[in-house]
């Protein structure tokens, strides 16, 4: 393995580490209705447990109500209850077969649990892209160890891993302040 593909490497992993956070971001509810909240919520359906888009429709009514639509009559309460079971504190109004999914207003208690899930899920994708740094660093090491490069090659490695490591952690740090600032606006 070459220097290069080590940087490769790492540079791709990194990308999937900030790519992670967004989605664990973009779990992370405001105040705005958003169809992807009702992503994770799995519905028994015949048996297995399913996500709530593979039995039914989800739209969005206006900014503050999740419309879900079952494409069979009978799903409408195993959907209901599995929204209500869910820790996303949603309680959803049904209206003949359309189920409506009002979200409720945060209070700012609520907003700073929030802030602080954020910035918890910023620190792991931190982490791990420490830790995908310290595993490059090692294999830069180990070739130097090895004979295959010089330690002026080394040495340049570990400084652009470490550029590459400030450059991603800034972009997680944007994501969360970003994140946060969403989250605290009423």
């Amino acid at each position: 393995m070459s220097i290069a593909d080590i940087k490769k490497t790492a540079e791709a992993k990194m990308a999937k580490s900030i790519e992670a956070l967004k989605g664990e971001l973009h779990k992370i509810r405001t105040g705005r209705a958003h169809p992807g909240i009702l992503d994770q919520v799995q519905v028994d359906y015949y048996g297995s447990m399913v996500p709530i888009s593979q039995v039914a429709n989800v739209s969005l009514l206006d900014a503050r109500t999740i419309s879900v639509q079952p494409w069979e009559k009978g799903m409408g309460a195993k959907i209901e209850k599995a929204i209500r079971e869910s820790d996303l504190g949603l309680n959803p109004a049904t209206q003949g077969d359309l189920l409506r999914v009002p979200m409720p207003a945060l209070t700012e208690e609520r907003r700073r649990e929030l802030t602080k899930v954020v910035r918890n899920e910023g620190e792991d994708a931190k982490i791990a892209v420490r830790n995908l740094r310290r595993d490059a660093n090692e294999h830069a090491k180990k070739l130097l160890k090895d004979k295959e490069i010089g330690e002026d090659d080394e040495r340049r490695s570990l400084d652009d891993l470490q550029k590459l490591t400030d450059r991603t952690i800034a972009e997680i740090d944007r994501l969360v302040s970003g994140k946060e600032a969403e989250i605290m606006a009423v």
